[in-house]
């Protein structure tokens, strides 16, 4: 056998082997390999487009929880505004009734007092005209005046 003839022959079942590798076999696998390319990017371009969306939603997150805060603390400070507000109207209504009380029980107090001033005047007159007509009833005598006095002195306390 001839060393050419079967170079040769070994070169053309290569070079069909090639050829049916290039037309059978090959575009398969590339194309699977293409796909396989397609899906990988596809799958990093989601990861990549999911993590914008997670910076976006977290940053939103962030903003509504400081609108939140924001709206909590004006709320607590509008809530102690009314509280306090609330408690100073029940301050100056209570004293406002204190003070009402207090210029009653003055006024009950002083008409009680003069009611008692009268009623005293007119005891000290009654007894005074009692005193009287009983001294000038009785001869003059110390002795008697002193006993009168001190009956009226006694009758008055």
């Amino acid at each position: 056998m001839n060393i050419n003839a079967t170079l040769f022959a070994q070169l053309v079942v290569f070079f069909i082997l090639g050829w049916f590798t290039m037309k059978f076999v090959w575009p398969p696998i590339v194309r699977a390999l293409d796909e396989r390319a397609k899906k990988i990017s596809d799958g990093l371009a989601a990861a990549d487009k999911a993590q914008v969306d997670l910076r976006v939603a977290e940053r939103r997150a962030a903003e509504e929880m400081t609108k939140a805060r924001d709206t909590v603390s004006e709320l607590r400070a509008a809530a102690e505004r009314q509280a306090t507000s609330i408690i100073e109207q029940a301050r100056a209504e209570a004293a406002a009734i204190v003070t009402q009380a207090r210029q009653q029980a003055e006024a009950e107090a002083e008409t009680a007092s003069q009611s008692a001033k009268l009623a005293l005047r007119a005891e000290v007159a009654t007894l005074a005209v009692a005193g009287a007509s009983q001294i000038l009833r009785r001869e003059i005598d110390a002795k008697a005046h002193a006993d009168l006095l001190s009956q009226l002195q006694s009758e008055l306390k």
